[in-house]
């Protein structure tokens, strides 16, 4: 009786041999015409590839609802959009008679507690008041949304630009702001968290 080891072995010697004739069948088979060359295109090189003219990213006529994909519905990005820029009309509009208190909290209604404090400080510093009385300045502000910079889930950053009237004894300006603007969301209401010049840039709300 043969043992495993030799029946192995045959069964290895005879794939071999299968395969050995199966690649001699190959190499007899004559080439099919899809494989053959024409003699009239020997020697030819291919050309260089033509680019598709087709365009990778073409118009879908099926609706596209962008605010199914952010974390905040159409309304309530509305309304933090519409909160930043009356924010920043109100921050533009001074003027040097009036009692810099009264200009922060004028402000400070639409902040949350810590941006109150700092605006508060910086309004009513004895250096910002002088030079506002001394130029005798008188500034209002309109202010737009520009763009949405970042969206995260519980807070928004915006690029406002705000439009100032000027009149002061040193002349006539008009003046011409950005603004990067985050509207945090505060229960079901929103706050503006921060504002900084646009080239600064923001990361937003972080404790949101």
């Amino acid at each position: 009786m043969a043992q495993p080891g030799d029946r192995r072995g045959v069964a290895f010697a005879a794939i071999v041999v299968v395969i050995a004739a199966v690649g001699i069948y190959l190499t007899m088979w004559p080439d099919t015409p899809d494989q053959a060359e024409p003699d009239s295109q020997a020697g030819r090189t291919a050309g260089p590839a033509v680019a598709s003219s087709t365009p990778l990213a073409t118009a879908s006529a099926a609706p596209f609802d962008v605010y199914s994909y952010l974390p905040m519905t159409k309304e309530q990005l509305a309304a933090a959009a519409d909160l930043a820029e009356r924010f920043t009309a109100a921050y533009g509009t001074f003027r040097y008679d009036e009692d810099p208190a009264a200009y922060a909290d004028r402000v400070k209604v639409y902040t949350t507690p810590g941006l109150a404090n700092t605006l508060t400080r910086t309004i009513t510093s004895a250096g910002t008041v002088q030079q506002n009385r001394d130029d005798q300045v008188v500034s209002t502000a309109t202010a737009r949304l520009k763009e949405i910079r970042q969206i995260e889930k519980s807070s928004v950053v915006f690029l406002i630009t705000a439009t100032r009237q000027v009149a002061a004894k040193s002349g006539p300006k008009h003046v011409s702001e950005e603004y990067a603007v985050t509207v945090s969301q505060s229960a079901s209401d929103w706050r503006i968290y921060d504002i900084l010049p646009a080239s600064a840039g923001q990361k937003g709300d972080e404790t949101g």
